[in-house]
């Protein structure tokens, strides 16, 4: 026995009959080929749509998961990433450019670097990376050792490679080895015929006077800081380090409270950029 059907009879502005078709018609009502209003008011009464204010993410929000993005694809789940990139695109009010860097990454998250790299360091396989460069320059690695650090936000993979060519002029020819790649910029990766380095990355030792308040409120690096004494009111520090340019950008924050004492070719890099700094704010 069919199901009794009730009716109702509306009243409703020029125009408004067709907005509602309009509307069953993006939502996928129909009635064969024809946009259904009953079966709109069918559906909302049902609870199957929401009715009110269309929600928009806010800039703030916007900004919080792009953030939560990256990681997720540095951290190697993709799939994850790929959820919060299409809720940006569904629910953000984009400007153009953002638009397209969004859908820019999404095609470029198919691969989850970081799962294939943890999979050879696992297994102690050597491998060769190409790699592409802020500059659109592209390179090939035999990375021999890797791990991931974190840094201003995200994860990057530092390796030890072969390779020296393109670090001829280093001012720390003693880390000409080691690299600092972002997991984004990787094109493909191979597993290669070489041996694994136990010994991880190449550093060098930095010697770090802390001055004033930093005295007490530096907190030691694990595993990096090899020294870390009182001396006369000055915390004197002995950290190792594989790349100066993360520990110049930890110590830039410091400021004054903070001096390198050696090795003189950083020192000499500090001092060059506080000068180019003061030259500038002299200017």
């Amino acid at each position: 026995m069919a199901r009794k059907k009730e009716t109702i009879t509306l009243s409703i502005p020029p125009g408004t009959k067709a907005r509602l078709e309009a509307i069953a018609r993006r939502l996928g009502i129909m009635w064969g080929k024809s946009p259904s209003i009953s079966g709109l008011i069918v559906a909302i009464a049902e609870e199957e749509y929401e009715l009110g204010e269309t929600f928009v993410l806010t800039p703030r929000q916007l900004a919080v998961l792009q953030q939560a993005t990256d990681l997720l694809i540095d951290t190697g789940f993709v799939d994850k990433a790929q959820t919060l990139l299409q809720l940006m695109l569904d629910r953000g009010d984009l400007d153009p450019s953002f638009h397209q860097e969004l859908m820019r990454t999404i095609g470029q998250t198919g691969q989850p670097w970081r799962v294939v790299v943890e999979e050879h360091r696992k297994n102690r396989q050597p491998f060769r990376v190409l790699y592409r460069n802020s500059q659109g320059e592209e390179y090939t690695y035999t990375v021999r050792y890797a791990q991931f650090d974190f840094h201003e936000k995200r994860y990057y993979l530092h390796v030890w490679c072969d390779e020296t060519e393109d670090v001829q002029d280093s001012q720390f020819p003693e880390l000409r080895h080691n690299r600092c790649l972002r997991l984004d910029r990787i094109q493909s990766i191979v597993p290669t015929d070489a041996s694994w380095r136990e010994e991880g990355l190449d550093t060098i030792k930095v010697h770090l006077h802390f001055y004033s308040g930093m005295v007490k409120a530096y907190e030691p690096k694990k595993d990096i800081d090899i020294e870390d004494r009182e001396v006369n009111g000055v915390r004197q520090v002995v950290r190792r380090v594989a790349n100066p340019f993360w520990l110049a950008r930890d110590i830039r924050r410091y400021g004054e409270d903070c001096e390198v004492i050696a090795p003189d070719s950083l020192r000499q890099l500090m001092m060059q950029e506080y000068r180019k700094m003061l030259d500038r704010y002299s200017s």
